[in-house]
């Protein structure tokens, strides 16, 4: 995840040999605007990596105007059921959703650019709030979507734990959710670090 003061073509030169499969271009924390989109996904294919941003349904299609077919794709936040449907509508062409069809620079010599990028842009909603764990069960049938990712310091704070992600309360909100994920077959995401992964892991998280 690039953020504020690691946000650089640069920085996207370095990453590029250790092998990862995306990155995510955080613009909502940091001073990543629209304007050094371009020139980031532009280092990432030098790289061979693939491209993510992170934002609402507003923001998604000029995210995806960035992003070739086959990549990563888009991250927005979600409460309910129409929440994660907006994330879908705003990521997807038609006959799936109402993405912007003036084209995009990612399209340019690829046949049929609108039917391959609704097959193979990746769509991952963040569920950042405990209203959104309370709402699981109907927001994890939604079609269109890949990736469902508990976010705990987010989840944190709106239980009123803000900064406390290892009470037990917040972990018992992020297990319920996982649980819910994986019990649905979906994929379930979750931040980790060195001391986590195994656990989650253990628990389904992919």
């Amino acid at each position: 995840m690039l953020m504020g003061g690691h946000d650089t073509p640069d920085m996207v030169d370095f990453l590029g040999q250790f092998g990862f499969d995306s990155i995510l271009i955080e613009g909502e924390h940091g001073p990543v605007d629209f304007g050094h989109i371009s020139d980031l996904s532009r280092g990432l294919r030098t790289v061979g990596l693939d491209f993510g941003g992170q934002g609402g349904p507003q923001p998604a299609g000029r995210h995806l105007s960035h992003i070739r077919s086959g990549s990563a794709g888009h991250h927005g936040a979600a409460c309910g059921i129409e929440d994660a449907r907006a994330v879908v509508d705003a990521s997807k062409y038609g006959p799936i959703g109402h993405r912007g069809a003036a084209g995009s620079r990612q399209g340019y010599g690829v046949e049929d650019y609108v039917n391959k990028a609704n097959d193979e842009t990746l769509v991952a909603v963040l569920f950042e709030d405990i209203v959104a764990i309370n709402n699981l069960e109907e927001i994890v049938p939604v079609d269109h979507i890949d990736v469902f990712y508990v976010a705990p310091g987010d989840l944190a704070q709106s239980m009123i734990l803000t900064g406390q992600t290892p009470h037990p309360d917040v972990k018992a909100a992020v297990d319920r959710g996982i649980k819910t994920i994986v019990n649905a077959g979906k994929v379930a995401g979750m931040l980790v670090n060195d001391s986590t992964v195994d656990d989650y892991q253990g628990k389904g998280v992919r």
